[in-house]
């Protein structure tokens, strides 16, 4: 069916079930700013080195949203989404008046009528801790129970780590995150330490009486170069690495063979606490990954430097378009890895949430977004029909925001920000979020 400019008619989204959850994502560090209001995380140490980030940016301003979050609430709340997933800052809550900031801001929520998600750990570590030192995880778990005792009246869902994985391999083993250590291998005791917080987080919650807790995993399929051993074994490398190192632990209570033997001490009685039960799992999706032999030679991906010694190579997935990032748009790769996540783990996975998913593009006409959401929703869609037990579907993110070693260059948001007079500005995916909410109910 075609309008009488020509322009296809889209068809309806599919009806999702009733109690399916709606909403939108941010990370503190990402939209806060006002730096000077809390103590030094790594990401302010890394940011001050020259050359770290691509447009020499930092967040000491970011969206100013530690000011201005009373717009940013009222456009959640015109927007119509169920849910705001944020996250806590463990540096701002190290300084007074920093839980003060969250516990204002989920008085507002509920007020607006939106259910307030916070995510207890997004990359901005305190600059005077170290994932390398087992006893970060449990000063985790007593900063986890600070801001329990505080919100837990009013807060209903919690997430205690945002992407482990990425946090692990960007930042500790090649170097393009905070903190900025390239120790490849020697980085898996950081894998550990994160995974055993997140199970002492659990328990920290559910002590002060919090329940409806999950993690945030980042996840998406592996794809073989080809069907030559050497490609198929690197790829199988590569999804233990990203994929099943970081949610059999969680999901299972066990690492995958060969991989527990790698990491610091004796991990039994720390997988117990690892494996404490969740009331659903969250994975971000943004693509697949096409992986083959190493090639013996340094490479890049996405921007991101691949030292030679890898056992395995990225690839470009030829003949998809691609974000303004770069990044390949495969939406039918969402249903392959749900689908996939449900034939693997069976009835020992939990309910599935979509923590993230969303897409870089510029411009506020930005129609490119409007196309990628509405194909990850219909991909989402496939898999509840195909019995995947989803939940609920939040977009990355509601603002523009700094992009970590991007800087400002990538725009993901529903709102357009501009870094200069910090106004907002809803751009036309907004509005088509809004009335896909409404088409909903």
């Amino acid at each position: 069916m075609a309008t009488d400019a020509g322009d296809p008619i889209p068809a309806p989204l599919p009806r999702f079930p009733d109690a399916f959850l709606w909403g939108v994502s941010t990370s503190a560090h990402q939209i806060e700013g006002a730096a000077t209001e809390r103590e030094p995380s790594v990401w302010d140490l890394f940011t001050a080195e020259p050359g770290r980030v691509k447009d020499g940016s930092t967040a000491a301003v970011a969206c100013d949203h530690y000011h201005r979050h009373g717009e940013d609430v009222a456009l959640l709340a015109d927007l119509g989404v169920d849910a705001y997933r944020f996250s806590v800052s463990w540096p701002r809550v190290n300084s007074p008046g920093g839980l003060d900031f969250y516990d204002r801001l989920v008085d507002e929520l509920c007020a607006a009528g939106v259910r307030p998600v916070p995510t207890l750990f997004h990359w901005d570590l305190p600059a005077s801790l170290d994932w390398l030192r087992r006893d970060t995880a449990d000063r985790f778990a007593a900063y986890v129970s600070v801001v329990a005792e505080r919100l837990s009246d009013r807060v209903s869902k919690w997430i205690t780590l945002n992407e482990p994985a990425e946090h692990t391999l960007l930042g500790h083993a090649l170097g393009a995150h905070a903190p900025g250590k390239r120790l490849l291998f020697d980085a898996l005791p950081v894998a550990h330490h994160q995974l055993l917080a997140h199970g002492l987080a659990v328990r920290a919650l559910r002590a002060a009486g919090a329940s409806d807790i999950g993690i945030a995993n980042s996840h998406g399929p592996t794809w073989p170069a080809s069907a030559a051993p050497a490609d198929t074994e690197a790829a199988g490398f590569y999804d233990l690495l990203l994929n099943r190192l970081f949610a059999e632990p969680v999901i299972l209570g066990e690492y995958p063979d060969g991989v527990g033997e790698l990491m610091p001490g004796d991990v039994t009685a720390d997988l117990k606490v690892i494996a404490e039960p969740l009331d659903w799992y969250g994975i971000n999706y943004y693509a697949p990954t096409k992986v083959g032999a190493p090639g013996g030679t340094d490479t890049e991906y996405g921007g991101l430097a691949l030292p030679a010694e890898l056992p395995f190579s990225v690839r470009e997935i030829e003949g998809r378009p691609t974000t303004d990032f770069g990044w390949p748009i495969v939406p039918e790769g969402l249903t392959e890895l749900l689908t996939g996540f449900r034939d693997r783990y069976g009835d020992r996975l939990p309910p599935i949430l979509i923590t993230e998913n969303g897409c870089s593009y510029e411009g506020i006409d930005d129609q490119d977004r409007i196309a990628y959401l509405d194909a990850h929703i219909r991909a989402l869609h496939t898999a509840l029909e195909s019995g995947v037990d989803v939940r609920g579907y939040f977009v990355w993110s509601l603002l523009d925001n700094f992009e970590w070693a991007e800087g400002y260059a990538r725009r993901f948001g529903l709102v357009h920000v501009d870094y200069e007079t910090l106004e907002r500005t809803p751009k036309a995916s907004y509005r088509w979020f809004r009335d896909v909410l409404r088409a909903q109910r």
